[in-house]
């Protein structure tokens, strides 16, 4: 389904679930901070919205998204986590430095969700343009870091039912 006509931030048809005793880290890069500020707003909003506590949200800077990987394992030293959400943009450039970045990014997050048993949420863009990115930080297909959020709340659901 092409995202050209719609905004992906519309969760009206879906039961997300209570964030209320619920604990969070946010791993977030600061590359490209306009975009990942863009998406930090959204992801918070997207937490307290559905009933997460500002005191049960962590936050961690990390200077790019290969960093989010580090960041994420080293947010997962707290035990009492129930799931991070990783929030980057990775825009296309004249070299392959995009590709290695974006596949290694996508590796290494799943590893550390394995690794430790709880749900790591994959929050970066992965553009062709500033453009793209900023239709996706806020613009006409919504927020990524509000549907991260989300995604979040309701994956550290399934994990504490099952």
């Amino acid at each position: 389904m092409s995202s050209s006509l719609k905004n992906l931030s519309d969760f009206s048809h879906i039961q997300v679930g209570n964030a209320e005793n619920l604990k969070f880290a946010i791993v977030v890069s600061q590359w490209n901070a306009e975009i990942t500020g863009a998406l930090l707003n959204g992801a918070y909003k997207g937490l307290l919205d559905h009933g997460a506590k500002e005191e049960n949200i962590k936050l961690i800077e990390v200077p790019g998204s290969y960093e989010l990987i580090a960041g994420s394992d080293i947010a997962l030293r707290d035990q009492n986590l129930h799931a991070v959400i990783t929030l980057g943009c990775v825009i296309q450039g004249e070299t392959r430095h995009f590709d290695f970045i974006c596949q290694g990014v996508a590796s290494g997050l799943a590893q550390v969700g394995i690794k430790h048993d709880t749900p790591v949420i994959f929050g970066v863009l992965t553009t062709d343009n500033q453009e793209q990115a900023l239709d996706r930080a806020g613009g006409k297909h919504g927020n990524k870091g509000e549907e991260a959020a989300i995604t979040a709340i309701q994956m550290a659901l399934i994990n504490l039912k099952y």
